[in-house]
């Protein structure tokens, strides 16, 4: 198939069913649980242009903290103790909304690699490391909870935003360090999901080249057009001054990626049903040197941990709670459903999938072409990851759009080539203005993604590279921070039986993130043996 006929395959399934999920997304944007979860449920920082870190929950939620309140006010704010709780930042979240806004945050595309996972730890290991990470999720959330306010959890000062709560307890050095840890996570995040959404288009294609010419066809394609296609996308999208002006996206992505998970997970169990055999072993793949089986397993503990991040949004969630009840006591039983209800649909689905497939699990469950039919459904579940990613790529850039535009205009504040502004009409753009942009946005944001998606061409392994984003945002923003933010807000002296079990579980943790990294590298310096550059065949 040429790649005109690829592009025109991909779109003509997207618009076949477009309009029925605009239809939905226009019912579920009246329901106040799902527009707060559409602003919440990918999470990560938004830098304003007034140079605070801000959510993207914040300023969707409450966009006055970012538009009035810039660095200066909002850490004056901050030590003077103040509470904005009128206007658009009233605050009537409950332990309901809260656990709503924390299972939209989880669930995403990290459930696609578990059948895999479990497929490379067995059936008791798979099971325990699923249990685990939970386990320590939920407890380090516990703790992350308790640092919403300083120095009192019930009655101190109020840290709207993660990092804002790193700078109350741990200092200036952890400061920039959390930051690092989020950019990274952020850049790296983009060049994962330029793979995983190429991959999904890449099997619409294969999809329907089975359909209509049989399993036993050679259906091959390769992923660099597409790749390139969703980046020509990205660069449309990153036009806009910010999401809130395409809120539409955001809501349309959440509702896709509740829509793929479940379908994922129903076709699972129909090919259990289907064969009637209960597969997969106690130790899980065998056959592989050790060395192999170790990497393997590695990869599949990043795996596991990349679909249980969620750290970095949780003070955000917590910050749309009502009081009293105290925050944090609502933010813990929030907590136990947040990370309750995703851990016991994870473990449907990479149980159901690793009882279905066995050690011949797919890497990706919808794209690994466990399933040929209903093809129509496997298709509707690829392109609703791919509309999932078009948001969610959006959510993760702007965070590093707006830091770099405010660092390049300090330094040159009265170039035309930064505040010249051209103003372009628009359609579904929010307000029904029309867009206005710079050339420096231009140039700024079209060079990083083209970056981004020159990266993604040189390493296109969706569970190597999953995998490893695991491991750069598990262990420094899930239990790294809360740990020591804990420590120091109780003040827990060197070598009490506390200090040494909290250093004990950092450490294991930090332990699990370098192993993960190893054998996500491992994995990739693997496949580039197997693969040229600049050719992502599938």
């Amino acid at each position: 198939m040429q790649r005109g006929s690829v592009a025109v395959a991909v779109l003509a399934r997207v618009s076949a069913i477009w309009r029925g999920w605009w239809r939905v997304a226009r019912i579920l944007w009246r329901w106040s649980w799902w527009r707060g979860s559409a602003r919440v449920a990918y999470g990560v920082a938004h830098y304003t242009h007034a140079g605070t870190w801000l959510p993207l929950s914040a300023s969707y939620i409450f966009p006055s903290l970012g538009a009035l309140m810039g660095e200066k006010e909002g850490m004056e704010s901050r030590r003077a103790g103040k509470d904005i709780e009128e206007g658009e930042h009233e605050r009537k979240g409950t332990v309901w909304s809260a656990s709503a806004h924390i299972v939209a945050a989880v669930i995403g595309s990290g459930v696609l690699a578990l059948a895999w996972s479990m497929a490379q730890l067995g059936w008791v290991l798979g099971t325990l490391v699923l249990l685990g990470f939970a386990g320590v999720t939920y407890y380090t959330s516990t703790l992350l909870a308790d640092c919403y306010r300083h120095p009192d959890p019930v009655s101190g000062t109020v840290n709207r935003v993660y990092i804002d709560a790193v700078r109350a307890y741990l200092g200036p050095r952890e400061v920039f360090l959390c930051g690092c840890a989020q950019y990274v996570n952020l850049w790296g995040t983009l060049v994962g999901y330029t793979i995983t959404a190429a991959i999904s288009m890449m099997a619409v294609q294969r999809s329907n080249c089975f359909h209509r010419n049989g399993h036993g066809a050679r259906c091959e394609s390769s992923g660099n057009f597409l790749m390139l296609l969703f980046g020509s996308a990205q660069v449309v999208l990153s036009q806009f001054p910010s999401l809130e002006n395409i809120t539409w996206l955001s809501v349309v992505a959440v509702a896709t990626s509740f829509a793929y998970s479940f379908i994922g997970l129903g076709l699972a169990a129909g090919k259990l049903i289907s064969h009637g055999e209960f597969r997969g072993t106690i130790l899980g793949v065998a056959g592989t040197s050790h060395t192999t089986k170790a990497w393997n397993a590695f990869l599949a503990l990043g795996n596991v941990a990349f679909a249980y991040t969620f750290a970095d949004v949780l003070i955000e969630i917590q910050d749309t709670l009502k009081s009293p009840p105290p925050e944090n006591k609502t933010m813990k039983r929030a907590t136990i459903f947040g990370i309750g209800l995703p851990t016991i649909f994870y473990l449907s689905l990479a149980c159901t999938g690793y009882a279905a497939f066995g050690n011949d699990a797919p890497g990706n469950i919808l794209t690994g072409f466990g399933f040929f039919e209903p093809f129509w459904l496997v298709d509707i579940a690829n392109i609703c990851i791919v509309v999932h990613l078009l948001g969610a790529y959006q959510v993760y850039a702007q965070p590093i759009f707006g830091r770099l535009e405010t660092e390049i205009s300090r330094r040159w504040p009265d170039a035309k080539f930064m505040h010249k502004t051209y103003s372009v009409k628009v359609p579904l753009a929010g307000g029904g203005g029309p867009l206005s942009f710079t050339l420096s946005k231009l140039v700024i944001r079209s060079g990083l993604i083209m970056f981004t998606t020159l990266v993604a061409m040189l390493v296109p392994f969706f569970n190597a590279v999953l995998g490893l984003l695991g491991a750069l945002g598990f262990w420094p923003l899930t239990v790294y921070f809360p740990v020591s933010m804990h420590m120091a807000q109780r003040k827990i002296g060197k070598w009490e039986a506390k200090w040494v079990l909290l250093h004990g579980l950092s450490f294991f943790c930090f332990l699990i993130s370098i192993a993960t990294s190893i054998g996500s590298i491992a994995d990739i310096i693997s496949s580039l043996k197997l693969a040229a550059p600049f050719k992502m065949n599938y």
